[in-house]
Order: structure tokens, then sequence, then C-alpha cells
């Protein structure tokens, strides 16, 4: 339930068009909706600004497919995060209508016309192409949100004049989202040269001794520059959101 389609059947009540007992049969679901599996949360979107985004990582097919089902029939967008390729064709099947984009491994059905909520640009920076993944998730995730995106990628500080050849994306940036893998040292690059919130994701990207990401993590953790804040290793998810709630108008 978004907040417009609440506005709607309250209007729709005013007017004398919905009954009392119309308008509770559309609310019926709230706050959540228990499928036995999973409690779908049709309240988010009013509480929070984003309706519920599912998870698939861990889900089946089918689980996935029935929560994405309710959204879409609740008259909600639906963002599907972490879904596997394997994965995806059969959610497909039941729910024609959802687009998988395969490189940062998300879903996407959209009712309607997402409206423009940011005040600004937001600016995705990976450092290097073994990065999209990461980076494409912040940036569709922030697109999800009704944000204006600008994407600059592989410029790792391996070769700092590919970041420094593109001052213009920088400088307009509302607020920009920078993944790195390695040793993580883009976002603090990228924190020295503007005055706008930075929000660092490390990624698993690297050899043995990034453990992971986990050297990423510690190094953006320990970052000179102020106004960096650091997400967990791969949340691409999470540094979206955070950068769609900052921006919003």
């Amino acid at each position: 339930m978004s907040p417009e389609r609440l506005r709607e059947i309250l209007a729709a009540i005013a007017d004398g068009k919905m009954t009392a007992d119309e308008a509770l049969g559309r609310l019926k679901t709230l706050p959540f909706e228990d499928l036995g599996f999973a409690k779908v949360d049709h309240h988010r979107a009013l509480r929070a600004g984003l309706p519920e985004v599912i998870f698939a990582q861990g889900k089946t097919a089918s689980q996935v497919a029935e929560i994405a089902i309710r959204l879409r029939d609740a008259g909600q967008s639906v963002l599907v995060t972490r879904l596997a390729a394997q994965d995806a064709a059969d959610v497909q099947a039941a729910l024609p209508s959802l687009v998988y984009h395969p490189v940062p491994r998300l879903a996407t059905l959209t009712q309607g016309e997402i409206g423009k909520t940011g005040r600004g640009v937001i600016a995705v920076i990976a450092a290097g192409t073994s990065d999209l993944p990461v980076a494409e998730e912040a940036a569709m995730t922030a697109e999800y949100m009704g944000n204006e995106v600008e994407r600059l990628y592989d410029v790792g500080v391996s070769g700092l004049h590919r970041l420094l050849a593109h001052q213009d994306v920088l400088q307009r940036a509302n607020v920009l989202i920078v993944a790195a893998g390695m040793e993580g040292a883009l976002p603090s690059v990228v924190g020295g040269l503007v005055d706008r919130p930075v929000i660092a994701v490390p990624t698993s990207i690297g050899y043995g001794a990034s453990f992971g990401g986990l050297a990423a993590l510690l190094g953006m953790l320990n970052t000179c520059a102020a106004g960096v804040t650091v997400v967990n290793i791969d949340n691409g998810f999470g540094a979206g959101v955070a950068a769609g709630l900052i921006n919003r108008d």
C-alpha cells in the first residue's frame, strides 16, 4: 500500500464513491499478510517510504514468486535482490512481468511511473569492472527509489587520472556511493575531493589477503577523509537505500 494508493481510497470514501466495507476489503492485509513461510509487509511503503524488498538468497524460487505476486496484487512495485540466474527463470514463469537484471542479480516489476523523489543526483562510482555487480545493485536500488543516478565505473586508485578526469560528475552529485574491493582506498580519495556525503561499499573482490572484502571494509572504516560512512561487504542495496534517504526531497 503506497501513500498515493491510500490517498485514493480515502478520497473515494470522502466523495462517496467507495463504502467503508469496500475500503476495509482493500486494506485488510495491513499491516502484513501471513503466508506461513513469510509475513509480507504491505505497510512498509507508508511507514518507511519504500515497499518491502525481497531478499531472494536462501529462499526457493516458489517462495520468491509468491511474495512478489502478493506485493504486485497489493499495488506495489517489486524489487528482488540476490536472485540467482538459475532461479530467475522459474520466478518469471510465475510472474512474466518481472524483469531480471543479471549483473546485479536484481529483478524488478514497476507498477506505474516512478516519480522523482530525489533533490539531486546520486553518483555511483566503482573502482573496477569486477565491482560492477555491487555498484549496479546500488545504482538500480537508488533509481527504484526515484533518484537520478550517474554512473562512473573503472576509476580506481591504480589509475587516479581516470577519476580526476570526471571532476564534473563528482562536484554535481548530492550523494556519492563508492564501491571498491582490494585495499578499499577509493572512498577516501573521493571523500577528500567533495563536500557531500560519501557512502563506501567494500566488495569481496581481491586476492587471498583481502579476506573476502574484510581488508577493504577495515580500510574504509579507518578512512582519514571526513564524511565517509561505510556499509557492509557487498551491500550495494543498503548503500542505495541510504543514499536515497539522504537525497530525498
